[in-house]
């Protein structure tokens, strides 16, 4: 692909120097937004879960944790559990707070959400495994929710995003990178 600059002249200069100062906006926002954005979504769940009835997956993820517990968490122990583990997810999102800790009970629940597609594929699916129903395409998108949760826990060790890949620093070939980051 033809560089912008040389194409383009003057007016390529100039988107560039646009392009890059955006670029380095959202290197910068993105992973906030993530967090903020799931610890919103993880909070109003939970909450909703609080009031029985409000939740619209309520029905299937009781009876799952039911099944995954063989019988021995009934729905009405699994609400609220639910209840109280989402809202402590959405609040150490939005806090920033004990975020291994959040990320972990995050994975969990993760985990706990997929397995309706394996325990109900009736409910699940029109025709397992192409035509998800209503329920399995709110499953289905807890995998983007995954991939949100999987950029915030990068940078939970200091990590970051950066607008080039020239903005990494290098390894310098004793198993550290410049900055003391290391590449083991």
């Amino acid at each position: 692909m033809p560089d912008v600059k040389t194409t383009w002249g003057p007016l390529g200069d100039r988107f560039d120097d646009y392009d890059a100062r955006i670029t380095t906006t959202l290197a910068r926002i993105g992973v906030p937004v993530l967090r903020l954005g799931l610890g919103v979504v993880f909070l109003w769940f939970g909450i909703l879960k609080f009031f029985p009835g409000l939740s619209p997956a309520q029905d299937l993820a009781t009876r799952t944790m039911e099944k995954l517990s063989l019988g021995l968490v009934t729905p009405d122990v699994a609400l609220p559990i639910l209840a109280a583990w989402e809202t402590l997810i959405g609040l150490g999102l939005l806090t920033g707070r004990f975020l291994r800790a959040t990320l972990l009970l995050l994975a969990v629940q993760m985990a706990g959400t997929l397995t309706p597609l394996l325990l109900f594929p009736g409910e699940a699916f029109t025709s397992f495994p192409i035509a998800p129903t209503l329920e399995g395409q709110y499953i289905i998108k807890n995998i983007v929710l995954i991939g949100a949760a999987l950029a915030v826990g990068a940078t939970v060790r200091g990590g970051r995003l950066v607008p080039e890949a020239g903005d990494v620093d290098q390894p310098s070939g004793n198993g550290k990178r410049e900055g003391g980051r290391r590449t083991d």
